[in-house]
């Protein structure tokens, strides 16, 4: 397939490249700047050049392939508070690119957050691929990719675990905590540390994207997700450990002065299971699980961004 890429030169984009080409695919990656683009051309994909808020781009990129992997989202915005606007042009360009797939029978496939199962109230189980939210921010990018199933589009929903982690990643959510523990002095945790975080590896996520992107039925729900639920105090504690930091619990009055813009994330139980994504499309996840993970170097040799 040649498979148009948003988020292409970004981290999972930056696995998702190899895994497609060596498995015969062609990548077509959005490139919103020169310095993208190389980075695209290096790792053998021919660059697009664009970006999110260009949705008549989007849309006939998404019409000229054979299939869309959408990766990209407005994380800047994100972090500096504009949550909203990011989630809204996300999902502007999602509505762009599945117009240009409409009718065509062709796969895309879309990325959303397990986070968004612990916002729902889910507790006392773990959240499967078969909860479907009703709407609200991020859900309802969620729910217009599996509705792309009714107009002939053969889309998937891949909602990943806040912690994708390996040595690709530079600017996510470990390297956040990471650098929040630096900053204060304290590895810290919320209560008594108990609420769950689930965790995947980069090369695992990307093989499973590939395999979403080759054979996931239209309209299915999947889950990235290797470790269904790791207790955020063993987080906190590996952290203190690296950073020779004390470990606390952060008192409920202090969350946001301690964890910044993680703040509101930071005390959800997100314990989710990826069971029917991996009987579904035989993804078993084969790398360093996040604790193991963690305790390398490569997330502790520089500040984290």
């Amino acid at each position: 397939m040649r498979v148009f890429v948003t988020g292409a030169s970004g981290h999972i984009g930056s696995a998702l490249i190899p895994e497609l080409l060596q498995n015969g695919h062609q990548v077509i990656g959005l490139a919103r700047s020169d310095q993208s683009a190389a980075v695209l051309a290096a790792a053998g994909a021919e660059a697009y050049r664009g970006h999110l808020d260009d949705l008549d781009g989007l849309r006939e990129a998404a019409a000229a392939s054979d299939g869309v992997v959408h990766l990209a989202f407005k994380h800047e915005e994100m972090r500096s508070g504009d949550y909203l606007t990011a989630i809204a042009d996300d999902l502007k360009a999602i509505e762009a690119m599945g117009a240009g797939l409409e009718g065509s029978g062709k796969p895309f496939v879309g990325t959303g957050g397990t986070l968004m199962l612990a916002f729902s109230g889910i507790t006392g189980r773990a959240g499967t691929e078969d909860d479907v939210l009703a709407g609200g921010p991020r859900v309802d990018a969620e729910n217009t990719v599996t509705g792309l199933a009714q107009r002939g589009v053969r889309s998937s929903l891949l909602r990943l675990s806040p912690l994708v982690h390996s040595s690709l990643d530079h600017h996510g959510f470990a390297h956040g905590l990471i650098g929040i523990a630096r900053g204060t002095g304290v590895s810290g945790y919320v209560g008594d540390g108990a609420n769950r975080w689930p965790a995947v590896h980069t090369l695992d996520a990307a093989r499973l994207y590939r395999l979403a992107l080759e054979s996931a039925p239209a309209g299915s729900r999947l889950h990235g997700v290797a470790d269904e639920g790791v207790p955020f105090k063993d987080i906190a504690e590996v952290i203190g450990r690296r950073l020779d930091l004390p470990v606390k619990s952060i008192d409920e009055q202090d969350v946001a002065g301690q964890f910044s813009y993680l703040a509101n994330f930071v005390g959800l139980d997100n314990w989710t299971s990826s069971g029917r994504t991996r009987q579904l499309l035989g993804w078993e996840p084969t790398h360093a699980g996040l604790l193991d993970d963690l305790t390398h170097g490569h997330y502790f040799d520089e500040p984290a961004a």
